[in-house]
């Protein structure tokens, strides 16, 4: 009677199973509930009396049932009633759905209880174990639906977990004693030895030293996360997780660009600024460049790599999805500023860009070695090749700037031209980078990683010297043309000695005297003693020839010609006086050689004649010297002082 009460009890419960239970699921939870109710309902009973009854049939039971009780069921109609037998399989996978749902559906993050964080990962490893094992069976599609399906709700989970790990790592960690006070206004600076431990890194603060290294995230969250992209990846899941680091990181390096002072600029608006904001722009990008791809990228390269350790290539696609953007933006910046103006006032900050961007590729071979970053590496490259191009069309455009110069007004006095001392200090300014303009003009080696090349002092022939030459031959024909502007010959000849011997001064005062060579010097030295010459032929011509008087000298004129040329003497030297007194000599040493040339050429020859005519029997008695050989000299001395003076 015991077995016949157990079997209608058995009976009974199979009849309310299949009442209730819509589905084999709902099914086989109402049989567990009835197993953990009572000892003699376990699943092995109600599995084995379901096969039993599905096996052979039984016969009817003897034992009526209450009038209230359900009726009793046949052996064979409870065959009909219970589910298919289930495998081991499809009881791991509805564990797992019981253990993971209740990870998934968690309001905080898994990863606030390191418990909770390692049962977690230990239900997906024994998921994708699962799933594995399903599809390499292939026998049981809804089951493998069944597990992927979860697999799926799984890693968004992780996902989740993963961005919040990266984005906010304080959350899913213990308060320390020390940690940042929520009431801790954001703006307030971070001290670095402030104690805060691993804390992440404010780069906000201007840095000189930039061999360091951000840690961004402590040695526990960097643990973590690792953890959650090796399961991801093994279940399949490596692009979605490279794509929630990058998403997640990438805030951070949005952030610290910004903080840097750098704005986004189209092309068309670098274009169009006025220098002297466009300058300020470029003040800024330098130090911004120099912080982004030698602490931030670099950092964000170890970060990528201890995430994704062993976990090829997804640490790479991540890495330079995290960080191309703002990489992009810094680049695109510099290629706006070799494709604008190429006034000549923009090359030296062009070559700061460009010294910048040269210095640090050889450091960007390690961080950019994978063949997904080595576009970004080529990017750089091209960057520093396109501002090296727009130096040499600066260069180029200098010396259209010389060819354009009018000659419409001409300087007073001779003196020394506004093009001559804005290309000579120009040029003089720029052999401070003579080393860069040497690279750049020799063939843009900067931009293809290659060490720079060794400058030779005694080489005036390398292409920045023979460039330069031939901007100081436009500037020297620029000036000939200019001089033609003066009326006077000689004052012509006086414009042209002072250019001359300012470019002479400039280039022996700097590089430009080792780049241009001393044969350039010799000819340039050449050129102002035959403008002097024609100088003092062209405005003392008329006073020598009153002086002159051939071979037998003043001994064979009458005192009334004698009288006559020192006559005409007077009057030239006081036009000379009048004219002269105006002009100006710049240089003070090519001022007294041309004075000492005069006095050496006038002097003599008229104390000659006034001692001739004083000796003169036939000269007159009122004798009347106008000038002594002493007030001639001092009139020489007095030239060439300029109107201010």
């Amino acid at each position: 009677m015991a077995e016949d009460g157990e079997e209608k009890l058995l009976a009974t419960v199979q009849h309310i199973a299949k009442t209730l239970g819509r589905t084999g699921t709902m099914t086989e939870d109402i049989l567990k509930v009835f197993s953990n109710y009572d000892g003699r309902l376990s699943l092995d009973k109600l599995y084995a009396a379901a096969a039993a009854a599905g096996g052979g049939g039984a016969g009817e039971h003897s034992m009526s049932m209450p009038a209230s009780s359900p009726p009793p069921v046949l052996p064979s109609a409870a065959a009909a009633a219970m589910p298919a037998p289930v495998t081991s399989l499809e009881r791991t996978v509805r564990t797992l759905d019981r253990q993971i749902s209740q990870f998934v559906t968690m309001e905080r993050l898994v990863w606030a209880d390191s418990a909770d964080a390692d049962a977690f990962l230990e239900a997906v490893d024994d998921l994708i174990g699962t799933v594995q094992e399903l599809d390499a069976a292939g026998t049981n599609r809804g089951l493998l639906d069944r597990a992927d399906e979860l697999l799926s709700r799984c890693m968004a989970r992780l996902e989740d977990e993963f961005r919040a790990l990266i984005e906010r790592p304080d959350d899913a960690a213990p308060a320390a004693p020390g940690g940042f006070d929520s009431e801790q206004s954001d703006d307030e600076d971070y001290d670095a030895d402030d104690g805060y431990g691993d804390e992440p890194i404010p780069i906000a603060k201007p840095v000189t030293d930039f061999d360091v290294v951000i840690d961004a995230l402590p040695p526990g969250s960097v643990s973590d996360v690792h953890q959650i992209a090796r399961r991801m990846v093994d279940a399949g899941f490596g692009r979605e997780c490279a794509e929630a680091y990058a998403a997640a990181r990438r805030g951070f390096i949005d952030e610290s660009v910004a903080r840097l002072g750098i704005r986004s600029r189209t092309s068309d608006e670098v274009h169009s600024l006025p220098w002297e904001e466009l300058e300020f722009d470029i003040a800024r990008w330098i130090p911004a460049f120099k912080m982004v791809f030698r602490i931030l990228i670099p950092s964000e390269r170890r970060l990528s790599d201890r995430v994704f350790e062993g976990l090829a290539p997804y640490g790479d696609l991540a890495f330079v999805a995290a960080v191309r953007t703002q990489a992009l933006q810094l680049i695109s910046f510099g290629d706006a500023v070799a494709a604008a103006s190429r006034a000549p006032e923009r090359l030296f900050r062009v070559i700061d860009m460009y010294e910048a961007v040269r210095d640090l590729l050889p450091d960007l071979d390690p961080v950019f070695a994978d063949p997904y970053s080595a576009a970004l590496r080529a990017e750089v490259s091209a960057v520093c090749n396109t501002l090296g191009s727009s130096i040499k069309g600066i260069f180029m455009e200098l010396e259209n700037l010389i060819r354009r110069d009018p000659a419409r007004v001409a300087v007073p006095g001779g003196g020394i031209h506004p093009i001559t001392r804005y290309v000579m200090n120009y040029l003089r300014a720029a052999c401070g980078s003579r080393q860069t303009l040497e690279e750049v003009m020799e063939g843009d080696l900067g931009a293809l990683g290659v060490t720079a090349i060794a400058v030779d002092p005694d080489r005036p022939t390398s292409s920045l010297a023979v460039h330069i030459a031939w901007i100081m031959d436009v500037l020297h024909k620029n000036l000939e043309s200019k001089s033609k502007i003066y009326r006077d010959p000689p004052l012509a000849s006086i414009f042209l000695m002072n250019n001359g011997k300012y470019v002479i001064h400039k280039v022996n005062d700097s590089e430009l005297g080792v780049l241009l060579g001393d044969d350039w010097m010799k000819q340039m030295l050449s050129r102002v003693r035959r403008w002097s010459m024609e100088y003092q032929r062209g405005a003392w011509a008329k006073v020598m020839s009153v002086l002159q008087t051939g071979g037998s000298g003043f001994s064979g004129l009458p005192p009334k010609a004698m009288l006559q040329k020192l006559q005409m003497f007077n009057g030239y030297l006081e036009e000379i006086r009048a004219a002269q007194s105006e002009w100006v000599i710049t240089d003070d040493q090519l001022r007294a050689d041309v004075k000492a040339a005069i006095a050496d050429s006038v002097l003599p020859a008229y104390k000659g004649l006034i001692a001739r005519l004083r000796s003169s029997p036939d000269a007159p008695q009122d004798l009347f010297i106008k000038h002594t050989p002493e007030d001639v000299e001092a009139c020489i001395q007095h030239l060439f002082e300029g109107i201010g003076k």
